[in-house]
């Protein structure tokens, strides 16, 4: 049976690009089918009416950070983190068959990779005007469907698979280091505890001095690396927060005793997923 994973946005996107290379490194190898979600909440709705089998989710990125929503999703919902991946975002410049730069006079995309693209631009072909869409893979989609000649698009690599346009440019982006993280959310996949290495966790904490302080002493203690924190208002709770923690570990039985030695000193822990780390 076909897995399909919902993704946020138009086929050919980036989230179906780290749909297709998470499930594609299983055991199985299956290339999964993709329902196209128009907003993140969306992801949801799609598991819980039967539409879609798993999700996939972007939560941060190393150029614009934490995708602060995203994280409010995962502490709301049951749905449990099984993997994640780390994709360089890598933005190229496509149209129809047969074209080359100089003949194309609007470029559509996503204002995201508007601002990730602006210097190639202005600097090697300002007579492009660019034009703001709703999705880059949509914008492929539409030059394709369209056969708009002389209209390019901005998008991934496997949108101009998809679409069969030709890339003109690849890499465009202003900044090659720019990755963005997905969490993989698939309540059916098992992973065997000696993978297990990495948890995301939510929690709350009483607001007193030290608190803080005191719960990252002791996962220091039991040898946690703490890789990532964010912390969201409470609301109707003022100066409260939600704290968001990744961390990793080697040790399995290690993680368990430092999650029992920081509950009585927590309120509201929640375990987002335990899973094996991407790096």
């Amino acid at each position: 049976m076909e897995r399909k994973v919902a993704i946020q946005g138009y086929r050919g996107c980036f989230h179906e690009e780290a749909a297709r290379r998470f499930y594609a490194s299983l055991d199985d190898g299956c290339i999964p089918g993709s329902v196209a979600c128009d907003t993140f909440a969306d992801l949801y709705l799609a598991m819980e009416d039967g539409r879609a089998d798993s999700a996939v989710m972007a939560v941060e990125n190393t150029v614009s950070g934490g995708l602060v929503r995203n994280f409010e999703l995962l502490r709301s919902h049951g749905n449990r983190i099984k993997g994640e991946v780390y994709l360089r975002i890598q933005q190229n410049l496509m149209a129809l068959p047969g074209q080359v730069l100089e003949d194309i006079r609007e470029v559509r995309t996503h204002y995201m990779a508007i601002n990730q693209t602006r210097d190639f631009f202005e600097k090697q072909c300002p007579w492009i005007k660019v034009v703001e869409s709703e999705d880059t893979a949509k914008s492929a989609a539409e030059v394709a469907r369209e056969g708009l000649v002389g209209v390019g698009a901005v998008a991934s690599l496997l949108s101009a698979e998809i679409y069969g346009l030709e890339v003109l440019r690849e890499s465009i982006e202003t900044y090659k280091d720019n990755f963005t993280r997905f969490v993989i959310l698939d309540d059916g996949l098992v992973i065997p505890e000696d993978r297990l290495n990495k948890a995301s966790l939510c929690f709350t904490l009483p607001h007193t001095p030290g608190s803080l302080s005191n719960i990252l002493t002791i996962l220091s203690f039991y040898g946690m690396n703490l890789t990532r924190i964010q912390s969201l208002p409470i609301p109707g709770r003022s100066w409260q927060y939600f704290f968001y923690v990744d961390i990793k570990f080697q040790d399995l039985e290690r993680y368990r005793q430092a999650l029992s030695a920081v509950r009585p000193l927590i309120d509201d822990l929640r375990i987002l997923g335990e899973y094996q780390s991407a790096i």
